[in-house]
């Protein structure tokens, strides 16, 4: 909670001061101001300053006994140009003797999207997520999917790029990008 007093006590004293005095106060003024507003804007944490919505997420551990492995768990777009959705395939296996069943697939924000079958995954079989990035806002990004499976353990995927700016102009139609929304798991 913020205490208003010692800003109450500041005013006043800029007030009672005749006008040699003021800019001296109206200074020291502006200094807290600045101070605060500036310990506020980098105070804040968990976001990049590029893409105003970076989130990360927290998992619990897995056990040693864990069926549900992943080739990689980290994918780097690397260069990315803005406008231009991009997709990348996770591998998972179970290594268990039952079924793996995938209860939920999500990320920490819009811009991020999974795809995965709901069907379980029998043992010793492999299946993939397919991670789409909406590569809208210029600049880093770095992004979260948590994979919550046999309801209640989960593992985490991440996503990472840099996204540059798209030159402004018409470009001709990319029938490929049409292909890749049509495609499905």
């Amino acid at each position: 909670m913020i205490r208003l007093q010692p800003i109450y006590e500041l005013w006043h004293l800029w007030l009672k001061f005749d006008a040699s005095k003021t800019l001296y106060m109206k200074k020291i003024l502006l200094a807290i101001i600045a101070f605060g507003a500036f310990s506020f804007a980098f105070g804040q944490s968990g976001h990049s300053a590029h893409d105003g919505h970076n989130h990360g997420a927290v998992t619990t551990p897995a056990p040693a006994d864990d069926i549900l492995k992943l080739r990689e768990t980290e994918h780097d777009f690397s260069k990315i140009p803005q406008g231009k959705p991009v997709y990348y395939d996770f591998v998972i296996v179970n290594s268990g003797t039952t079924p793996l069943k995938l209860d939920n697939v999500s990320a920490t924000c819009g811009c991020t999207t999974p795809e995965w079958n709901r069907d379980p995954i029998a043992p010793g079989a492999s299946a993939k997520i397919k991670v789409g990035y909406n590569a809208a806002a210029e600049g880093f990004f770095e992004k979260y999917i948590t994979i919550t499976y046999n309801t209640n353990q989960t593992k985490q995927l991440k996503i990472k790029g840099t996204v540059w700016k798209a030159p402004e102009g018409s470009a001709p139609v990319n029938a490929s990008v049409d292909f890749l929304k049509k495609q499905t798991l």
